[in-house]
């Protein structure tokens, strides 16, 4: 059978833009009357909020929007396990950098002068640095409903694990540690939002997800879906961004706006890859995995080898 794309060398669509510098981020959009927005982050990691004043913020000349977390504070998260995120901190700070209030002004300089005068009293709580030592750590918790700071444990066997070590010619026990990464993407997160008078809004996002983008959006927000336009333009950065903040920030404001981080943010705020304690036990066969026919004498002997040679 002869197919029309399979096994066929195709073009790749808008490459052309991507090579010459005409592709458009999100960061470079330009709206009529577009404000620029900014976030208020939390320098503690770890503490309780006692007091969030934004009356001298609102005073600020050019500052359009003020917002805190009680303005977003639906819990939401990307997975069904994990719906305990909020758009700014509500009561509580749970890492160094979470946003607690947010402005949109007409220029960066005002918007940043209103968050200095953003008056915020914080209660410090313990803080831990290291999954381990957070598992041990007594409460309070990140979150009070998470005991020993543990999200989910989960355990997957396929087929009889103790009796595959048993019959296995060599087993290898072994701990890793891989340290946080951060890409350093060419683009730093970026949104734009723009709330129109018939109650609808467009969000433009470096999103790698945007259905999932626009289900948060309508739950966080109170919107219907179908009063919500995602538009991913060209990504440069991935792994989220400030829509939701970018978005009420619009809808207050009632002007588009965009929300885009500092190099300085997306290095800690990002959540391209945690740290990771992995714990690996390895059993292997001479002759391969079951299926010698296939997999030789030595392809076994090859990994035997390789693994002593770890030691």
């Amino acid at each position: 059978m002869e197919f029309q794309t399979i096994g066929k060398r195709m073009p790749y669509v808008g490459r052309e833009d991507l090579v010459t510098g005409w592709a458009i981020y999100a960061d470079d959009l330009r709206l009529p009357g577009m404000l620029i927005g900014r976030i208020l982050r939390s320098p503690p990691p770890h503490a309780r909020i006692w007091k969030v004043d934004v009356s001298k913020a609102r005073r600020v000349p050019s500052v359009v929007a003020v917002i805190t977390g009680q303005d977003v504070a639906t819990r939401y998260g990307i997975l069904p396990v994990g719906q305990d995120e909020t758009a700014l901190a509500v009561d509580r700070v749970r890492y160094v950098g979470e946003g607690v209030a947010a402005v949109a002004a007409e220029s960066i300089e005002a918007a940043e002068e209103a968050l200095e005068r953003i008056e915020v009293v914080y209660e410090p709580l313990p803080a831990y640095f290291d999954a381990l030592e957070a598992m041990q750590a007594p409460p309070p918790w990140i979150h009070d409903d998470r005991p020993n700071n543990i999200l989910r444990e989960y355990h997957h066997h396929f087929g009889d694990v103790e009796r595959g070590f048993a019959e296995a010619d060599y087993v290898r026990e072994h701990y890793f540690f891989c340290p946080r990464l951060n890409h350093t993407a060419m683009e730093p997160h970026s949104a734009v939002a723009q709330y129109d008078l018939q109650g609808c809004l467009t969000v433009w996002s470096s999103t790698q997800t945007p259905y999932y983008l626009h289900r948060t959006l309508a739950k966080v927000l109170g919107l219907p879906m179908d009063r919500i336009r995602i538009i991913k333009p060209a990504v440069g950065g991935g792994f989220g961004g400030n829509e939701v903040v970018t978005a009420k920030l619009a809808m207050v404001a009632g002007r588009p706006v965009r929300v885009t981080m500092t190099r300085e943010e997306v290095f800690y705020l990002n959540r391209g890859r945690l740290d990771q304690h992995i714990w690996l036990k390895v059993g292997v066969k001479r002759g391969g995995s079951g299926r010698p026919e296939r997999i030789g004498p030595e392809w076994g002997d090859g990994v035997m080898e390789a693994l002593h040679g770890r030691a």
